[in-house]
């Protein structure tokens, strides 16, 4: 599954912040995608574990974790704020630039995005906003597979994503674009749900 076009028109961020708050959105290369619905309590505690562990880690440090929804921009080249036509919101980022922060969000890639998959986010994630991700320079690009127990993890390496390391939801993964970070799972899992399937 992947999420809805809103329509098939071509929307920059200029119309994207007329747009009701009450439904979200994200826009890639102008066309604009339903957000899912309210996401299930295990992605929801994964996203604010992994989170909760970022911000402990990285206080007093330059690098800022923040968690959806928060408006990324990835300008294509240095559009103004109202032509951009890529709009994203990761569930978890981090940004190490000061100056790509303002009152809107983040313009520019972050260097950390996490997405918690969902089954109607799971494309989505692994192929549009993987390419964005590549694209724009997200220097490391988290797939949490909630179901799966997996982590993909994908390394920008001269302006490419080779091929991802799968990691098991299980000790602690390392976030090689933050030294001395890391991301444990076995309390976190010790909590959720086993999987319905």
């Amino acid at each position: 599954m992947e999420p809805a076009l809103r329509d098939p028109d071509f929307h920059t961020y200029g119309e994207y912040l007329t747009w009701p708050e009450d439904v979200r959105y994200e826009l890639i290369d102008g066309r604009a995608y339903l957000m899912a619905p309210a996401p299930t309590l295990d992605h929801q505690d994964i996203t604010g574990e992994i989170y909760r562990q970022l911000a402990n880690q990285l206080e007093g440090k330059p690098c800022r974790p923040f968690i959806a929804p928060v408006d990324v921009r990835l300008p294509k080249q240095d559009e103004a704020d109202d032509a951009i036509d890529t709009v994203v919101q990761p569930d978890v980022l981090v940004v190490c630039d000061e100056t790509k922060l303002d009152r809107r969000g983040v313009r520019g890639a972050p260097d950390l995005v996490v997405e918690v998959l969902s089954p109607a986010t799971a494309f989505h994630d692994h192929q549009r906003k993987r390419a964005i991700y590549e694209r724009t320079g997200v220097r490391e690009y988290w797939l949490v597979d909630p179901i799966e127990r997996l982590i993909t993890v994908y390394h920008l390496v001269n302006g490419r994503y080779g091929k991802p390391e799968i990691h098991a939801m299980r000790g602690e993964t390392p976030i090689l674009v933050l030294p001395d970070a890391v991301i444990r799972w076995d309390a976190l899992l010790q909590r959720l749900p086993e999987s319905d399937d």
